[in-house]
């Protein structure tokens, strides 16, 4: 028979140990570098070099960051021949940086300004919900913008959205109706490609809105989802 002794530190030494585990997952977000990693993986699974290009940081740095995101648990990777690719580990790491977002929100009143400031729409319609943006595709009353970048698009996008990158934009708008309305969408409700797109359509004099979060919502509400090529502008 145990001790009793034992039987009674056991849950006390049990919850040390999870608090410990814990604290690995919340270190690892303990880096700027790191949430910008997890937050690009999240759209795609990509290559350490693509992924230094995309965050601005050096190779050797976005290595050792992903190692520390490796280590929590939080992305896994893959090795194709000479090239190593990561990804999240699961649909609960989205979860976990979107709810990481959402608390950052409420109790710091610098991210809640930023947002207000950058990203938020100010004095233009209202954004797109997405069982409105659905319903809308399939009567074809809206043409939908994916201005995230092209292996972002390529990995998964709303069914019929158009890859139209920020730089390209002039040319997606080309040929469209004038009266036809434009929904952008980018990484998610704090991603600031779509509102900079809305922006630039609404000073070209184009009815033109954002969706309301991202394409990872979209996702992971079990919206459909396309994978492949650009559609044709």
């Amino acid at each position: 028979m145990r001790p009793l002794a034992h039987i009674c530190q056991a849950p006390d030494d049990l919850e040390r140990s999870l608090y410990e585990q814990y604290a690995r997952v919340a270190r690892a977000m303990a880096h700027p570098g790191r949430v910008a990693l997890l937050d690009v993986l999240c759209q795609a699974e990509r290559g350490v070099e693509d992924l230094a290009s995309t965050v601005g940081m050096g190779f050797k740095n976005t290595s050792a960051q992903l190692r520390e995101l490796r280590l929590a648990g939080l992305v896994e990777a893959r090795r194709q021949g000479t090239h190593v690719y990561y990804r999240v580990a699961d649909e609960s790491v989205y979860g976990f940086l979107a709810g990481l977002r959402q608390l950052a929100r409420r109790r710091l009143a610098e991210v809640d300004r930023l947002v207000r400031d950058w990203i938020e729409p100010t004095g233009g319609p209202e954004p797109v919900r997405r069982a409105e943006l659905l319903e809308r595709l399939a009567r074809e009353e809206v043409v939908v913008f994916d201005v995230r970048p092209r292996e972002e698009y390529r990995a998964g996008h709303i069914p019929g959205a158009r890859y139209v990158p920020l730089e390209e934009l002039d040319a997606g708008l080309a040929g469209l109706p004038d009266d036809v309305e434009v929904v952008a969408y980018c990484r998610g409700p704090f991603c600031v490609l779509a509102p900079e797109a809305v922006r630039a359509c609404r000073a070209r004099g184009r009815r033109a809105r954002q969706l309301e979060d991202g394409f990872p919502e979209w996702r992971s509400a079990g919206l459909p989802v396309a994978i492949g090529a650009e559609a044709a502008a």
